[in-house]
Order: structure tokens, then C-alpha cells, then sequence
């Protein structure tokens, strides 16, 4: 008989955590001095998002936050991320805030704190107010200054009781898929443009950063959430090495290079060269963005495959971000992307731990001594309650227990990995997908704002709650 499997233990401080973000979740657009964002007004643009489906009433949790939290406890959570919607708290990007807007996150985050929940408070989840882009979005500088504005009022207003703070969220889509394939928000289609964007939302992360530590007690934690690709080359040909390159470039160098070393990659200026000269780039920007973390944030779903496209540049571009005739990947048409082999989740995203696991290390060696956090990492599926409303979702269960074990052989391994955020809590509003794709530990009937924890939530709790994964098939 084969030798039985060694528990799979964790730390005892490390969270245990779930995650959302405010467009997806929330509702209540209207209510509360709230304005539109770019997701308001792309959602209602027709032709958008699947279905027509909008984030208006989402998962109503602004009026349902505390039956929420109390569902986390029951859930064991030790921590919660979440978002605060710009637009509830300065309107129009500008000026002073809007207290109801602020109130409602009093109040949430004193109930996760009631509930011995700690929170994790990100401030751009990729709702920019829609007044900050008619005025230019972000391929325009002002809008790292308003963000820098932004965050030190949500950091003035409660950066007394929440200590871990997250500047943006996957500065990647905002950048390449709100302005470069337009598959999300604002749903521009200007490759250089996206590299503006991309420069500019670094810049509100340095100016952010600084802002926040001037507005909040100095033990607070300020890290970024990157979701940094794991490229692989499809072969070790040169040339598909070279194109693996220019991919990380694009996804992961643009944006570490500058947050963390205080530079783009000079090979990252070569590949775009045809697309921009980059001289929005001042004199002393560097320098801004390169501000001391306390953390790193990391999401992960999927590896990404390439190889050097034919000659004709007429290779597939399956990269998993959505279909569009534009590419999120400016001054890179000689790369094409592949389909890795494997299981695939509802997105079509193959399932592949050792994708995490590589991450984890890759970030481990780059800043050696900062503790990394994932702050998203779940799966999708076609989730349905059986005849007597149990959801049993055993691929969440095993996916969930194959990411927490490449988790696990990375802190063997040495990274100093604090915690891990499921994405998500519940089901919400996928983006683009509408409501047609479920990551939630805990189904949501839309029609009636019922929820009801899935199997593998209760998995999770339990792995919660002992700090040590469960087997697989223990809930049934």
C-alpha cells in the first residue's frame, strides 16, 4: 500500500483569507452622493458585457455587508480583502469626500473587525470615476495626482483601524484591457496609449504610496497586487525564448521594474520602440514610484505559453484575457500565444499549480526579504444548487487544495509567504462576463440574493480553522 500522504500544515499566523472588489459586489451605484465609473458606463454601453448584465444591484452587499461578515466568521476567515469604490468617496475624482461614502466602510470594516476579521483595504479595483476619463483617463499624468489625493482620504479615514492597505489591483488590465484591447473599462483601443496608462498608474502607485504614510499610523502595511505573469517559452528556441521575454516585459518587468528596482527593463523600451518613445517618462518619476513596500501582493489563475509567431504574424493569441481584434500586448505581433495542455476551468484557463509555486519563488529571489501575500487565486465553474440547494463543487475543492500545497512547498522552499485571499468570497459580477461565470466559494442566487456556501467553502473553513488542508473528498 502506498505510504499515506504528510499533513499539510501552515503557520500558525497565516491568513486565511477571501476576496472582492466593489464593482462586482456592491450595487447601491446610485445611492449615497455615488457617481458613475468607467464600469457604469461601459456595462450600460450594449454590446459589452455578456448579456447586457450590469454591476447595479451585483450582490446588493452594500446593503447586506453585515449578513456578509458574519457568513466570513461562520466561514473561519481570519482576513477579508476588498475595494473601496472611488467613485463612492470623491465623485468626480476630485475635491473632498463624500462622508456617507466613507461611512459605509466605517462600518464595514468596524463589523469585520468585530468579527475578528482583519481587513485588507485596496483602493483601485478598476473603477475609475468616469469624470477622471472623460478628462483623459489613464493615459494622462493628473490622474496619478488624483489618485495620490484619493488615497489620502481613505487612508486619513481609516487607516486607524485597518493596518493592510493595497494601492491598485492588477495594474495590468487596467493598462492593457481598459486601453489597449478594450475588452474591460473603459474599452479604449490605443496601443500607445496603454503604455501611458501603464507608466501612470506606477506613478499613482508611488505617489499613493507616499501619500498614505503620511496620512496613517506607521505600523500600517502598504503593498501592490501584481498579477506578473508566469510565461514559459513554447520550445527553448532561441526565438521562443526571446518571445517569452518580451511577454514578461509586457506583463510583469513593466511593472516590478519600476515599483521595486526603480527602473523599466531596457529590453522592454527596445520591443515598444515602434509604439512609443515613452517621454511622458519625467525626469525623477523613478524615483517616485520606487517607494518602500511593506508587502507584495500576488494573483494567480494560469501560466501563459508562447512562441515566436510565423513569419506572416499569423499565429494564435490565446492568452486567456478575451476576445478582441486588438491586442493587450502592444509591439509584440510576433509573439503567439498557446493553449496550455491540461484541465481547464470555466474561463479556459488550465490548471497548473506548479504555475504558482514559480511565481512565488521568482519573487522570493527578486525582493528577498519581503513577505508576499496572495491576494487572489480561485477558479470558475458551472456551479448549480442539486435538488436540496447543497452546491457540491468538488474541481473548486481539488484546484483549491493543488494552489494551497504549491503555496505550502513555496514557504518550505523559503519565500515568506503570510497569506492567502480565495478569489472570490462569492459569486459576483465576472467583468465582461457578466454574471455568467461563478469563482465564488459561496453561490449567490441573483434573483434572490440568497447565499449558500459551496462545498468547497466549507472545505476551507475547515482548512481555516486547523491551519491544515483538509483531503479532498472530506465534505460531501
Amino acid at each position: 500500500m502506498p505510504e499515506p500522504e504528510s499533513p499539510v500544515t501552515f503557520p500558525p499566523a497565516f491568513l486565511w483569507g477571501a476576496a472582492t472588489s466593489a464593482y462586482q459586489i456592491e450595487g447601491a451605484v446610485r445611492e449615497d452622493g455615488r457617481t458613475p465609473s468607467i464600469w457604469d458606463t461601459f456595462s450600460h454601453t450594449p454590446g459589452k458585457t455578456a448579456g447586457g448584465e450590469t454591476g447595479d444591484i451585483a450582490n446588493d452587499h452594500y446593503h447586506r455587508y453585515r449578513d456578509d461578515v458574519a457568513m466570513m466568521a461562520d466561514l473561519g476567515l481570519t482576513a477579508y480583502r476588498f475595494s473601496v469604490s472611488w467613485s463612492r468617496v470623491q465623485p468626480t475624482g476630485r475635491g473632498p469626500a463624500v462622508q456617507r461614502g466613507l461611512d459605509f466602510y466605517r462600518r464595514l470594516v468596524d463589523e469585520l473587525l468585530s468579527h475578528g476579521i482583519k481587513p485588507a483595504l485596496t483602493l483601485y479595483h478598476w473603477d475609475l470615476p468616469q469624470e477622471l476619463e472623460d478628462a483623459g483617463g489613464w493615459p494622462e499624468r493628473e490622474t496619478a495626482l488624483r489618485f495620490a489625493e484619493y488615497a489620502g482620504i481613505v487612508g486619513e479615514a481609516l487607516g486607524d483601524r485597518v493596518e493592510q492597505w493595497i494601492t491598485l489591483n492588477e495594474p495590468w488590465c487596467s493598462a492593457f484591457l481598459g486601453y489597449g484591447s478594450g475588452v474591460h473599462a473603459p474599452g479604449r483601443t490605443d496601443p500607445e496609449a496603454s503604455l501611458r496608462a501603464a507608466h501612470h498608474l506606477n506613478l499613482a502607485h508611488g505617489l499613493g504610496t507616499t501619500a498614505l504614510r503620511a496620512a496613517m499610523p506607521a505600523r500600517n502595511s502598504i503593498a501592490v497586487s501584481l498579477n506578473s505573469a508566469v510565461v514559459r517559452p513554447l520550445t527553448q528556441d532561441p526565438a521562443d525564448v526571446a518571445a517569452a521575454r518580451r511577454i514578461d516585459d509586457l506583463a510583469s518587468g513593466i511593472f516590478h521594474g519600476p515599483m521595486l528596482h526603480g527602473a523599466y527593463p531596457e529590453t522592454l523600451f527596445a520591443a515598444t520602440a515602434p509604439v512609443t518613445d515613452w517621454s511622458y517618462v519625467q525626469d525623477g518619476d523613478l524615483a517616485l514610484i520606487k517607494q518602500p513596500l511593506d508587502a507584495l501582493g500576488l494573483n494567480y489563475y494560469t501560466p501563459t505559453l508562447v512562441s515566436a509567431a510565423p513569419a506572416d504574424g499569423s499565429g494564435p493569441r490565446a492568452d486567456g484575457h478575451g476576445s478582441s481584434e486588438s491586442s493587450p500586448w502592444p509591439g509584440v505581433d510576433d509573439v503567439a500565444f498557446h493553449q496550455t495542455p491540461g484541465e481547464r476551468t470555466e474561463m479556459g484557463w488550465t490548471i497548473d499549480p506548479t504555475g504558482l509555486q514559480d511565481l512565488l519563488m521568482r519573487y522570493a529571489r527578486e525582493v528577498p526579504g519581503l513577505p508576499l501575500y496572495i491576494t487572489e487565486n480561485g477558479a470558475a465553474y458551472d456551479d448549480k444548487p442539486d435538488p436540496d440547494g447543497r452546491v457540491h463543487d468538488p474541481e473548486r475543492i481539488a484546484y483549491l487544495h493543488g494552489h494551497l500545497r504549491a503555496v505550502r512547498r513555496a514557504i518550505a522552499d523559503g519565500a515568506d509567504v503570510r497569506g492567502y485571499y480565495l478569489w472570490s468570497l462569492m459569486d459576483n459580477f465576472e467583468w465582461a462576463y457578466g454574471y455568467d461565470k461563478r469563482f465564488g466559494a459561496v453561490y449567490v442566487d441573483y434573483a434572490t440574493q440568497a447565499r449558500t456556501p459551496k462545498s468547497s467553502a466549507l472545505w476551507y473553513r475547515e482548512a481555516a480553522r486547523n491551519g491544515e488542508l483538509p483531503p479532498v473528498n472530506t465534505i460531501e
